[in-house]
C-alpha cells in the first residue's frame, strides 16, 4: 500500500487473517486549517503478481476549525495628529484586526482597554464591530495634548483569544485663545514732576496657545506720554514707562488702551483699558490776571472803603 501525498498522514497495517488486512490512516503532523482546509490523498493497493495489479481510491479529509488564532492588528501602533477644534462625532482613526478562524472564532470585537490619561474615557469611544474610534467629547490642547489608548480585539471563542495595539493621539493646537493682559503692579497717581523713565505699571501678558498662535505683540494707544517696554528677563512682562514730562494742568487723567495680538491666522486680540491719574505738584507760581491796576479814589474816602480787588490764579 502507498499513500500520496504523505506529509501529514501515514498508513499502518494490521493482519486480520491470511486473506485480508486492516489499514489505519494515522496523523503524523499537526494540521492547520488556515493553511490547508482539505487534504486530498490517493491510496494505492498493489498485489505481488507479475505484472502487478493495482487498485486505487481517493480520500478527502476536511479539517474542522478550532479557535487557535488570536485576532491580529494590521499595525501595532496607530499615530494620529488631530486638531483640537474637531467636532464631537468626528472619526479619529479606524483600527483593523483580522482572525483567520471560521464562524464565531473569527468574529472580532473591539474595545478600549486602557485610557491615558484616565479622563480620555470621556473623550474617545470605539465601535465594537467596526473598530472606528470617534470623538465623544471636546479636545483642548492647552489642557491635554497627548492621549494613549490601548485597544483590544477579541474573538468569540470560549475562551476568547485577543490581540492588542496602541493608538497615540497628538492634539494639534489651533488659535482658539486670545491674548490676556493684566496689571501686576500699578503706581498711581503719578506725580506730574515724575522724571522721564519712571515705571508707572508692571503688566503681564499671556496666550495659552503655542507656537505662532501664542506669540504676542503689544501696542499702546495713545503712544504718548507713555510707552511699553518688554522685560528682558521675563518675556511675558511689560513695563509702562513715562517717556515725556507730565502736566496735570493740561491733562489730569490719561486713559490708555493696551492691545495684545497673537501671531495666528486670523489673529486674535485682547485689550485692556488703563487709567493713570496725575498728582499735582507745586510747579506753577500764582499769576495775576493783569500786571497793572489803575484806580481813582476820592481824597475824602473814609477808612475801610473798598479800593479795588485783585485776582490771581
Amino acid at each position: 500500500y502507498t499513500l500520496s501525498p504523505s506529509e501529514h498522514f501515514k498508513l499502518e497495517e494490521e493482519n486480520s487473517n491470511s486473506r485480508s488486512k486492516s489499514l489505519f490512516l494515522v496523523l503524523t503532523k499537526a494540521l492547520d486549517r488556515e493553511t490547508v482546509a482539505v487534504h486530498r490523498l490517493l491510496l494505492t493497493a498493489s498485489d505481488g503478481g507479475r505484472p502487478s495489479l493495482t487498485g486505487t481510491m481517493e480520500l478527502e479529509i476536511s479539517v474542522l476549525d478550532v479557535n487557535d488564532n488570536a485576532p491580529q492588528f494590521n499595525q501595532s501602533v496607530y499615530n494620529v495628529h488631530f486638531p483640537e477644534n474637531a467636532l464631537e462625532g468626528t472619526l479619529v482613526v479606524r483600527v483593523n484586526a483580522t482572525d483567520p478562524d471560521l464562524g464565531i472564532y473569527g468574529e472580532v470585537i473591539y474595545e478600549i482597554e486602557t485610557f491615558v490619561p484616565p479622563a480620555a474615557s470621556d473623550v474617545f469611544s470605539i465601535d465594537a464591530k467596526s473598530g472606528e474610534i470617534r470623538l465623544k467629547g471636546a479636545l483642548d490642547f492647552e489642557t491635554v495634548n497627548f492621549y494613549d489608548l490601548q485597544i483590544k480585539a477579541r474573538d468569540k471563542g470560549t475562551p476568547p483569544l485577543s490581540g492588542h495595539c496602541k493608538v497615540v493621539v497628538e492634539v494639534v493646537d489651533v488659535n482658539d485663545n486670545a491674548p490676556e493682559v493684566w496689571v501686576t503692579s500699578l503706581s498711581v497717581p503719578v506725580p506730574e514732576d515724575a522724571s522721564v523713565g519712571t515705571v508707572v505699571a508692571l503688566l503681564s501678558v499671556s496666550d495659552r496657545d503655542s507656537g505662532a498662535n501664542g506669540r504676542v505683540r503689544c501696542a499702546l494707544w495713545p503712544s504718548s506720554p507713555f510707552d511699553l517696554q518688554r522685560s528682558e528677563e521675563f518675556r511675558e512682562s511689560l513695563f509702562l514707562v513715562l517717556m515725556k514730562a507730565l502736566d496735570r494742568e493740561t491733562v489730569s487723567v490719561h486713559r490708555l488702551l493696551l492691545t495684545a495680538s497673537d501671531g495666528g491666522r486670523p489673529s486674535l486680540t485682547g485689550t485692556m483699558e488703563l487709567e493713570v491719574s496725575v498728582l499735582d505738584a507745586n510747579d506753577n507760581a500764582p499769576q495775576f490776571n493783569q500786571s497793572v491796576y489803575k484806580v481813582q479814589l476820592l481824597e475824602n474816602a473814609v477808612e475801610g472803603t473798598l479800593v479795588m480787588r485783585v485776582n490771581t490764579t
